[in-house]
């Protein structure tokens, strides 16, 4: 039995229908996160779970009880907020202890709780600090510690790291996911950032405009999107994208072709069996998928080169003025105004 349930889920802020028929299974013990731009759904549906805001309509069950009319204290969950929420005149201890508090458990039991979930965010020596004497990153361990202490059956993170510098999230994300594997807790997590999804999460519900567009694993979702959305919003850089028809031109056993039914633009020219002759169409290939090679037919004038150490990558434009971008491991000798054939494997090319 799933550990999180929702069945045709809705919510409209009046006129306006912001989550669209969502149905979802989260299984125990999974971390799921809900990703995509701002403005799709994504906070509000993690709200919706947690009781902060009411269901226009459908179920939403956790731990095998529907919880739709039940108040946020009741279901069994646990919120980590973007920003910490942290009552700066009390102690990281207090602060921790608050929730245990107001539900009359014992001072000994709230003291066990307490120092466990310290020794796991290797936060001991904080317990006595008030949170103006924190960083960011150790207050969002403070508020963190405040879920782990309520023992929750979920998980719920609405874009944690957001307010953290670039080392900081980095770090604050590897905490999260050794948390969950000692926890072996149920996580659902919103983020925008398709990195903090791809290395976070056991699956990933892709939204847009309140729907879901596609769930699966990361490197499911990576390797075989379902459609134009999903492949543009995962991975860096972004996937290039060509218009095109499918023809009858036949080109087989090169690189950037495929066999059967043809795809022509005034960029490109491959061949593939997807799709119904004179489709239109538009072909996907990821910048790291392109490899230079003369007899190319894929052409392009360099306008950017940017040097990240690590990787390079290289913004070109088509003779038809489509950009599109190449990326490559080593350091290559590019310069602004070359002009670049690429070529590509027919199994890493998508069509939508």
């Amino acid at each position: 039995m799933a550990q999180v349930e929702l069945k045709n889920v809705n919510k409209s802020f009046g006129q306006t229908k912001v989550i669209k028929d969502v149905h979802l299974s989260i299984e125990k013990g999974e971390f799921v996160v809900f990703v995509g731009p701002s403005g799709c759904g994504k906070s509000t549906l993690l709200r919706l779970i947690a009781g902060l805001e009411n269901l226009s309509d459908g179920k939403i069950i956790i731990a095998d009880r529907p919880v739709m009319d039940l108040p946020p204290s009741e279901r069994g969950i646990a919120m980590v907020f973007q920003s910490y929420a942290l009552y700066p005149h009390m102690s990281v201890f207090q602060n921790m202890a608050f929730s245990l508090s107001l539900q009359k458990f014992s001072k000994a039991e709230i003291r066990t709780r307490v120092e466990a979930a310290a020794k796991i965010l290797q936060m001991e020596h904080l317990l006595d600090r008030r949170p103006a004497a924190l960083s960011g990153g150790q207050r969002q361990r403070v508020a963190i510690g405040r879920a782990i202490v309520r023992n929750p059956d979920v998980f719920l993170f609405d874009e944690p790291l957001s307010n953290l510098d670039a080392a900081l999230r980095h770090d604050t994300r590897v905490e999260i996911a050794k948390l969950h594997k000692q926890l072996d807790a149920t996580t659902i997590y919103v983020t925008h950032d398709q990195v903090e999804a791809m290395t976070l999460a056991d699956k990933i519900v892709v939204l847009r405009d309140g729907e879901v567009m596609q769930v699966g694993s990361p490197m499911d979702l990576f390797n075989s999107p379902d459609n134009e959305f999903v492949a543009g919003f995962l991975g860096s850089p972004q996937m290039n994208f060509f218009d095109g028809s499918l023809s009858k031109v036949a080109r087989n056993g090169s690189s950037g072709s495929f066999k059967g039914q043809g795809f022509e633009t005034g960029d490109i020219r491959l061949t593939t069996q997807q799709k119904n002759t004179n489709d239109p169409v538009r072909l996907g290939i990821r910048p790291q998928h392109l490899q230079i090679n003369e007899k190319g037919n894929l052409a392009g004038q360099v306008t950017l080169v940017e040097k990240l150490g690590t990787e390079t990558v290289v913004e070109l434009i088509t003779e038809n003025g489509t950009p599109f971008r190449y990326a490559a491991a080593e350091t290559p000798d590019i310069a602004i105004g070359d002009n670049l054939k690429f070529e590509f494997e027919s199994r890493r090319a998508h069509l939508f």
